[in-house]
């Protein structure tokens, strides 16, 4: 048996590329626009409740409220979300 050691930033990098591969031999298949709060705090890489819902009270990110306990989020808003805060390499 053998058994593969990888730093989290390469283990995220590489399943980001076997998303993208995935998303270019079906290329039909489309993200949804709304997702669920445990979605939202993946894309995000965090693991607060509290801090998902204070991106999404200061208007950071956008969200839809259908029912009384149900919260989605906004995939496009999210990934605005990151790149505006992405830092440009030296």
């Amino acid at each position: 048996m053998e058994v593969i050691c990888l730093e989290d930033k390469a283990f995220y990098a590489l399943i980001d590329e076997v998303v993208e591969r995935i998303q270019e031999q079906n290329p039909d298949h489309k993200l949804d626009k709304w997702i669920s709060g445990g979605e939202a705090m993946h894309m995000l890489r965090i693991s607060s409740k509290t801090t998902l819902a204070n991106l999404r009270n200061e208007g950071k990110i956008r969200y839809s409220q259908p029912q009384k306990k149900i919260i989605l989020y906004d995939r496009e808003s999210i990934e605005e979300y990151l790149e505006k805060h992405a830092q440009d390499t030296f």
